[in-house]
């Protein structure tokens, strides 16, 4: 079985680094503020086909499934057609017990591939990537299905992280 590190892929960090570590040495000037995503990994759900794959270009909007897409906050937009995705915004908090899912937060997508459109509301993005980054639970728009998608990606990309996740994580992927 090979191991995969969602959080390290091929070795290498996400690349999204705001800052690293404190750059403001407790002076509060400037610089202070600013965020640390070394820790959050985009795990994509296609609902459809009940798969999650983590990908990295979700941070700045430019995953494999947004590129070439023209998003919009309307729905009638796609003129009654897409493919229903889950962007869950997955937040790993390391302590001295060692790294734990700690925060997680989902966001819906729907991408029409054929008219070359997509409908995302971008400020609920940014929102549930803030709560996920302050190790909140947020998945209660989510069906059960890509729940249980999510619980068993998690668990099987790192089993340790899973036995010390955040109890309210564990409950709200729960299904029976």
């Amino acid at each position: 079985m090979i191991r995969l590190d969602i959080f390290h892929q091929d070795g290498k960090k996400s690349g999204f680094n705001i800052i690293k570590g404190d750059s403001t040495k407790g002076h509060g000037g400037f610089g202070a503020g600013l965020i640390n995503l070394d820790n959050m990994s985009p795990v994509i759900i296609d609902v459809e086909a009940g798969t999650a794959a983590v990908d990295m270009g979700a941070l700045h909007a430019r995953s494999d499934i947004e590129r070439r897409i023209r998003f919009s906050a309307n729905k009638a937009d796609l003129q009654g057609g897409g493919k229903k995705y889950w962007l869950v915004w997955v937040n790993t908090e390391v302590t001295k017990e060692g790294p734990h899912y700690s925060g997680a937060a989902a966001a819906e997508m729907i991408i029409h591939r054929e008219i070359k459109r997509g409908y995302k509301i971008l400020a609920d993005h940014v929102n549930k990537m803030d709560k996920a980054l302050k190790g909140n639970v947020d998945l209660s728009e989510m069906d059960t299905k890509s729940k249980k998608v999510l619980g068993e990606f998690l668990k099987s990309v790192a089993p340790g992280q899973w036995e010390k996740a955040n109890p309210e994580l564990k409950a709200q992927l729960e299904t029976e």
